[in-house]
C-alpha cells in the first residue's frame, strides 16, 4: 500500500479544534470519500507534553478499528511531515450529540433510552477489549449519517495490560506538585476515584454513563459549578439533585450508577456483557443486540411534564397548504380549540386590552419620543441597547427539567432580550432570522424554534397567545412572508 501524505486529500472547513491538533473535513482524491483528519503539532505536542496522549489515541483507535464494530470513529491511516501528525478518520456527518441536547432542551424517554442504549453496547465492546475510555461525554459521542452514535477522542484512554486488571495508581508521594490539578477526563464527567487517584478502571466510564443520562434527562449535567474546585467537592460529596418530572426509572438507573463506590456501580460484577444494565426496568422493551439496525427516534422539540403540567411535544411545520401568519384563526387551530380537544386543561385567561402595533408603524418622531420616554422610565432601557421596547414581560425560561425567571423583551429591531429580574442583568437574547416561528402549546407555554435551538417559555399569567402574536407580528412586519418551514 502506498504512504499517504497531505496532498492525496482535499482539506475543507474545520470541524473540531483542541489545543495541539485541528481537525478538517477533507476528501480523498482518489475515492472521492469524505475523512475527518486530525492534524496534529508536533511543536505544541512537545510544549504541552502530549506525546504519550497522542500515541493512546493511536494506540487505542487501532485496536477498536480492526475490531470490525461500528459504534466508533474508525482511523483509516496515519502519516507524518516534518511539523505535523495526520490521523485519518471516519466523517461523522452529523456531528456530535451535545448540539442536539442543547437545541431541543432535553431528549424524551424514547431519545434518551435509544441513545443510551447505544453508549452502553459501545462500553461493552470497549471494556472486552480492556480499553477505557476515561472522558466519555456528549462531545465525543459522534452521529453518523443515518444518526447512530460513533464515540471519538480516545485521547485520554487507558489500555489494561492484565485482562481482569484493576489498576492502581502509582502515587509519588514525595512530589505531591506533580498531582495536584491533574486528572483524567473532563470536570463534569470525571468520576470520583479519578479525582482521587486510587483506582482505575473501566467503572469510571459507567459513572460517566450515568452522568449523560440525567443530562440528557434533565437538560444539563448532574454535577456543576462555577468552580472546578467547588465541582470537584460536589462529586466528591454526591452532592446533585433531581428536578420535578425527572423519569422515575431513569433516576434509579442514575443513582446506581452514580454511585462513591466503583466496585459498587451497576454493571461492575457482571461478568458477560453490562447483563445487569441491560435488564433494568428503564430498558424494558430495547432490543439491545438490533439497535444498530434500528432507526433512531426522531429529535423533535420536547418540554419534560414535571408536577404543574403534562409533558409538551412539538414535530412542528407549517404544511404547505395552509395560511401563512398567527393571526386568531390560525392560533384557534393550533391550540385545537375549534372544537377539537385542546393539549392542555389550563383554562383561558380573562382577554385584557392589546394595544394593535401601534409601535410598529409610528414614524421616526414618534418613535424618538417613545425612546425618551423609555430612557427617562425604564429600569430596563440600559439592558437593550438603545432600542424601543414593544413588549415585556415575567417568563419563566425552561431548559429541560430546570427553569429560571426572566424578564423577557421584545424590541425593535427585532431583538428578543433576556434578563435576571433580581440582579438587573442582561443574561442572553433569542436570535433573530426569517426563520424564526413561535409556537404557542396553551395559555401559559409557547416555544420559540431557531434554527440552533428551541426556546421555552411560560408565562405565569397565562398570555403566551399574546407573545406569539407580538413576535409573530414583528417577523412579518420584519421580514415579510417568509419561507414555511419551521426551524
Amino acid at each position: 500500500v502506498t504512504k499517504r501524505n497531505p496532498k492525496d486529500y482535499i482539506f475543507g472547513k474545520v470541524i473540531g479544534e483542541g489545543s495541539y491538533s485541528t481537525v478538517y473535513l477533507a476528501k480523498d482524491i482518489h475515492t472521492n470519500r469524505e475523512h475527518a483528519i486530525k492534524v496534529c503539532e508536533k511543536q505544541q505536542i512537545i510544549r504541552e507534553k502530549k506525546r504519550e496522549q497522542v500515541r493512546r489515541e493511536k494506540d487505542a483507535l487501532n485496536i477498536l478499528s480492526n475490531s470490525g464494530s461500528s459504534l466508533f470513529v474508525k482511523l483509516y491511516c496515519t502519516f507524518q511531515d516534518a511539523e505535523r501528525l495526520y490521523f485519518v478518520m471516519s466523517y461523522a456527518k452529523n456531528g456530535d450529540l451535545l448540539p442536539y441536547i442543547n437545541k431541543v432542551g432535553s431528549f424524551d424517554a424514547a431519545c434518551t433510552r435509544f441513545y443510551s442504549g447505544e453508549i452502553l453496547r459501545a462500553l461493552e465492546h470497549l471494556h472486552d477489549l480492556k480499553i477505557m475510555h476515561r472522558d466519555l461525554k456528549p462531545e465525543n459521542i459522534l452521529l453518523d449519517h443515518n444518526m447512530h452514535i460513533k464515540v471519538a477522542d480516545f485521547g485520554c484512554s487507558k489500555i489494561l495490560e492484565q485482562p481482569d486488571a484493576v489498576e492502581k495508581s502509582i502515587l509519588n508521594e514525595s512530589n505531591p506538585r506533580q498531582r495536584s490539578n491533574s486528572f483524567v477526563g473532563t470536570a463534569q464527567y470525571v468520576s470520583p476515584e479519578l479525582l482521587t487517584e486510587k483506582t482505575i478502571s473501566p467503572s469510571s466510564d459507567l459513572w460517566a454513563l450515568g452522568c449523560i443520562i440525567y443530562q440528557m434527562i434533565a437538560g444539563l449535567p448532574p454535577f456543576r459549578s462555577r468552580s472546578e474546585y467547588m465541582l470537584f467537592k460536589k462529586i466528591l460529596n454526591l452532592d446533585y439533585v433531581y428536578p420535578d418530572g425527572f423519569n422515575a426509572d431513569a433516576k434509579d438507573l442514575v443513582q446506581k450508577l452514580l454511585v462513591l463506590d466503583p466496585n459498587e456501580r451497576l454493571g461492575t460484577k457482571d461478568e458477560q456483557r453490562y447483563t445487569s444494565i441491560r435488564s433494568h426496568p428503564f430498558y424494558k422493551d430495547l432490543d439491545f443486540d438490533t439497535l444498530h439496525v434500528t432507526t433512531p427516534p426522531p429529535i423533535y422539540p420536547y418540554l419534560p411534564g414535571n408536577s404543574e403540567g403534562q409533558e409538551l411535544r412539538s414535530q412542528y411545520r407549517v404544511p404547505d397548504h395552509l395560511e401563512p401568519g398567527l393571526d386568531d384563526k390560525q392560533l384557534t387551530r393550533l391550540l385545537g380549540l375549534d372544537g377539537q380537544s385542546s393539549s392542555t386543561t389550563t383554562p383561558a385567561p380573562a382577554p385584557r386590552p392589546r394595544k394593535r402595533s401601534g409601535i410598529l408603524h409610528m414614524n421616526d418622531e414618534e418613535k424618538q419620543h417613545q425612546l425618551h420616554q423609555q430612557k427617562c422610565n425604564s429600569k430596563w432601557h440600559s439592558l437593550v441597547e438603545g432600542n424601543l421596547i414593544v413588549k415585556q414581560g415575567l417568563v419563566d425560561k425552561r431548559k429541560g427539567l430546570f427553569a429560571r425567571r426572566r424578564m423577557l423583551m421584545l424590541t425593535m429591531g427585532p431583538h428578543l432580550y433576556y434578563a435576571d429580574p433580581v440582579t438587573m442583568t442582561l443574561k442572553g437574547e433569542i436570535p433573530w432570522s426569517p426563520q424564526l416561528r413561535v409556537e404557542p402549546k396553551n395559555f401559559r407555554i409557547f416555544f420559540v424554534h431557531t434554527p440552533n435551538r428551541t426556546y421555552y417559555l411560560e408565562d405565569p399569567e397565562g398570555f403566551a397567545l399574546e407573545w406569539c402574536k407580538a413576535i409573530e407580528e414583528m417577523r412579518v412586519n420584519t421580514y415579510g412572508v417568509s419561507p414555511t418551514t419551521c426551524a
